[in-house]
């Protein structure tokens, strides 16, 4: 019940609110990975300026889909797109919070960070490859560890997925086997297994599956207190996800290096930096169709990067830098009405 409660809140955020202002209404849908810290900061703007946000969590593709078909005010993906993919479709695309992957399981005895897994291994996993606990890989990365001679069960999300394409990356950059079959992607053909829809319906089967493995954002694993793995990440330091770790993949990005802001955080260097880390970003249409919705969904964006710090860090996503921040809010100049007007002054 519980884990019903948690998707139908981060699937619609304020929905029982219809007495707000019409016109205030903010509508958005796609990426899961972000719908917790979007939830506090819609609860936290509503109170602030009597604005709400209706947010369907329906993955990163559906997000895509809808804000192409321009039937709500933004979309959100993990998986960024590129630049010809925004031009194409007429789309600014910008990152809104960082935050982590993580691999949870349900093995009996083992709680979170106590087991230690890399992406090679992780990988093969993943792959099929690896189908019992207490395989030789696993023991080697976890000598002091009882593992169980049991099957694991994949779990994976059955939906067009952002924090598949994260996930999927970061096998694909550090297995070479796991690149060329399944691959990466928002959607890939896994060995077997069993499918979730969201990162609540992953973290729900793993929950409930004696055995099972699966990926989630970390926001999802500490609010239903799921085990979840520790990894030795590109430098072969052992980490732990938090904000901090997160924030340490993030130090060195250059996000004007692609269009849209759309680079990858995977894998990246440094001693405390943790492997599957992504930004979530946010599309919308360049010619707006409606300037005054565009504006208002940029006004929930303004303050909420500029106010929902806090709400983010204690969710263990990452604010945006402030210097990014400058940098996102200079392209919203690129939203225009009809006349070639910004929609926000």
């Amino acid at each position: 019940m519980k884990f019903a409660k948690r998707i139908l809140f981060a699937s619609a955020l304020a929905l029982g609110s219809l007495s707000a202002v019409q016109a205030q209404d903010i509508t958005g849908a796609g990426a899961t990975f972000p719908a917790p810290v979007y939830a506090k900061w819609a609860e936290a703007y509503k109170a602030a300026t009597g604005a709400q946000l209706n947010y369907q969590a329906i993955g990163s593709g559906g997000g895509i889909k809808q804000i192409v078909a321009k039937t709500v005010d933004f979309g959100a993906s993990d998986d960024p797109l590129s630049g010809e993919d925004l031009t194409k479709n007429g789309l600014l695309q910008f990152p809104a919070v960082i935050g982590g992957v993580v691999a949870v399981f349900n093995v009996p005895g083992i709680g979170a960070n106590q087991m230690v897994l890399n992406g090679a291994v992780l990988g093969e996993i993943y792959r099929g490859s690896i189908k019992t606990w207490n395989d030789p890989a696993l023991a080697k990365l976890n000598p002091s560890l009882k593992l169980p001679d049991s099957a694991i069960t994949l779990i994976y999300r059955s939906d067009s997925s952002g924090t598949t394409a994260v996930f999927t990356d970061y096998l694909a950059q550090t297995n070479p086997a796991f690149k060329a079959s399944p691959g990466a992607g928002k959607t890939v053909n896994w060995p077997a297994g069993v499918g979730g829809r969201g990162n609540a319906g992953v973290a729900a089967n793993v929950t409930k599956i004696a055995g099972a493995i699966g990926y989630v954002e970390y926001a999802y694993a500490k609010q239903n207190k799921m085990s979840y793995a520790a990894m030795l990440n590109r430098d072969g330091k052992r980490v732990e996800a938090d904000d901090l770790t997160f924030a340490a993949a993030a130090d060195k990005a250059d996000w004007n290096s692609e269009p849209g802001f759309g680079i990858s955080l995977n894998n990246q260097a440094g001693e405390k930096a943790w492997p599957i880390t992504s930004a979530s970003f946010i599309l919308m249409h360049k010619a707006a169709a409606d300037p005054k919705r565009s504006a208002e969904a940029l006004k929930f964006f303004k303050w909420s990067l500029a106010n929902g710090g806090k709400l983010a860090v204690d969710l263990d996503y990452v604010p945006m830098p402030a210097n990014v921040v400058k940098q996102i809010e200079n392209s919203w100049k690129d939203i225009k009405d009809a006349s070639g007007k910004a929609v926000l002054n």
